[in-house]
C-alpha cells in the first residue's frame, strides 16, 4: 500500500481508504470488510452520521480490532444552521465512535448557497467545531460536496477547511478547477466513490471492458486519478470483503500512466467521439440556468455514457435520481423540458438540446414502477 501526505493536516494516508456507506448488511459484513480493508494496508476509515449504524458498528468494531497505529478515522455531519445543534451532532458521534478525538470532521454536503451561508456566519455551526477542537476532541475539517462550482469554490475561498471530498472521475471531469483550486490551498484532496458514482465499474458493460482492456475500467479509472500526485486518496466504498479484491494489485499503482494505459484512454475517446457525433454534450455548463431547472449538463452526460459507452445500468440509476435526491442529487427529469429554446442560443455546441433531453428521458427512465396503493 502506498501512502501521500493529506494536503495541510501532514496526515499519511492510504491512497485507497475504506468507506462504509454500503457495507451495512449486518454488524458483522461490517467488521469482516473493515478487517480485510485493514489488511491490505488501508489506515483510514471514513463514516457519516447519516450512514445508519456504521458509527455505532464503528465504534465497537474499534474497541475489540487490532489496528494499526497509525488509523485515521473520519466521520461526516450535515451542515447545520447553529452552533448549538452543531455541538449535539458532534457529542453524539463521539459517543457512538467511542473516540477520546475524531481525527478529521467533514462536513457533509456542502451541497448549496444556504449551507455556504451558515458555515461562513462566525456564530454558525463551525463556531461549534472550532470549539471542539480547541478542546482537543477535534483534529482536522474538511467538507463534502454534491454542489455546483460556485459553491465548492466559495467553500474552499472560506479557508476553514484543511481537506475536501470531491466528486471527479474519468468520466466526469467537471470539477478539474476545483481540483486546481483545492491544491493551490494544500487541502488535502478526497475522491468520492470512483467505482460506484465513477460509472458502476464493478460491473461493467461489455462494451466499456472490451475499450479498456488489457485493463479493467476500475484498474484503469483508479489508476487515472493515482497518477495524479495532488490526490491523495479514494474511496473503495466496498459492501463485502470480496469487493476489495480487485483492489489489492492498486494499492502501490502510483506512477505515471504507462503508454499502454494512455492507449486505452484514447480508445475511449476515440470511441465517444464517433457514436456521439454532432450529438455530444462537451460539459461546458453554458446551457445553465434552465427555467424548467433541468440539469441539462448532467443529463446529457448520462446521455453520451449511455451512447458511447453502453454504460444503460449506470445512466439509469443516476437518472431516477433526478426529483427523488433534493440538494444531494440537484435537478428535475427531462421530460419537463417545455421547448423554450431559453438554451439553444448559449450552447457552442448549437446541440439540438430539447430533442437530446426527450431521447435521455426515453432511454433511461425505463419502466414505470407499480407502487403498492396503485392495486
Amino acid at each position: 500500500m502506498d501512502y501521500r501526505r493529506f494536503g495541510r493536516t501532514n496526515l499519511s494516508l492510504s491512497v485507497l481508504s475504506l468507506g462504509t456507506m454500503r457495507a451495512l448488511a449486518s454488524e458483522q459484513v461490517f467488521g469482516r470488510t473493515l478487517q480485510a480493508g485493514l489488511a491490505l494496508g488501508i489506515n483510514h476509515i471514513e463514516t457519516a452520521q447519516g450512514y445508519g449504524a456504521s458509527e455505532r458498528w464503528l465504534g465497537r468494531f474499534l474497541k475489540t480490532a487490532d489496528l494499526p497505529a497509525n488509523l485515521v478515522v473520519t466521520t461526516k455531519i450535515t451542515p447545520q444552521p447553529d452552533a448549538e445543534t452543531m455541538a449535539q451532532h458532534i457529542e453524539a458521534s463521539l459517543e457512538r465512535l467511542g473516540l477520546d478525538v475524531i481525527h478529521c470532521l467533514a462536513i457533509h454536503g456542502l451541497n448549496t448557497p444556504e449551507h455556504l451561508a451558515w458555515v461562513s456566519d462566525p456564530q454558525g455551526c463551525m463556531a461549534a467545531v472550532r470549539r471542539f477542537q480547541t478542546e482537543g476532541k477535534i483534529g482536522h475539517v474538511g467538507f463534502s460536496t454534491h454542489g455546483s462550482q460556485e459553491v465548492i469554490a466559495g467553500a474552499i475561498a472560506t479557508d476553514q477547511f484543511d481537506f475536501v471530498n470531491l466528486h471527479y472521475y474519468y468520466f466526469f471531469q467537471h470539477h478539474a478547477p476545483m481540483l486546481d483550486l483545492a491544491a493551490e490551498r494544500d487541502m488535502g484532496i478526497f475522491i468520492i466513490s470512483p467505482g460506484d458514482k465513477g460509472g458502476m465499474l464493478y460491473s461493467p458493460p461489455d462494451r466499456l471492458a472490451d475499450l479498456c482492456a488489457p485493463f479493467t475500467p476500475l484498474e484503469l479509472t483508479y489508476r487515472w486519478l493515482l497518477s495524479d500526485r495532488r490526490i491523495t486518496t479514494l474511496s473503495t466504498g466496498p459492501a463485502t470483503p470480496e469487493e476489495l479484491s480487485p483492489l489489492q494489485d492498486l494499492a502501490d499503482q502510483t506512477q505515471p500512466l504507462s503508454s499502454e494505459e494512455l492507449a486505452a484512454l484514447e480508445r475511449l475517446s476515440v470511441q465517444a467521439a464517433a457514436a456521439l457525433g454532432s450529438d455530444r454534450c462537451a460539459q461546458c455548463y453554458d446551457c445553465l440556468p434552465c427555467p424548467e431547472a433541468i440539469h441539462i449538463p448532467e443529463v446529457l452526460r448520462l446521455r453520451n455514457l449511455a451512447v458511447a459507452y453502453d454504460m444503460q445500468a449506470f445512466g439509469t440509476y443516476r437518472y431516477r435520481m433526478f426529483e427523488n435526491a433534493g440538494h444531494w442529487f440537484p435537478g428535475r427529469k427531462a421530460n419537463r423540458c417545455t421547448d423554450c429554446g431559453d438554451c439553444l442560443p448559449r450552447c457552442p455546441e448549437n446541440l439540438d438540446i430539447p430533442t437530446l433531453l426527450r431521447d435521455t428521458h426515453d432511454r433511461l427512465q425505463g419502466p414505470a414502477r407499480r407502487r403498492l396503493w396503485d392495486d
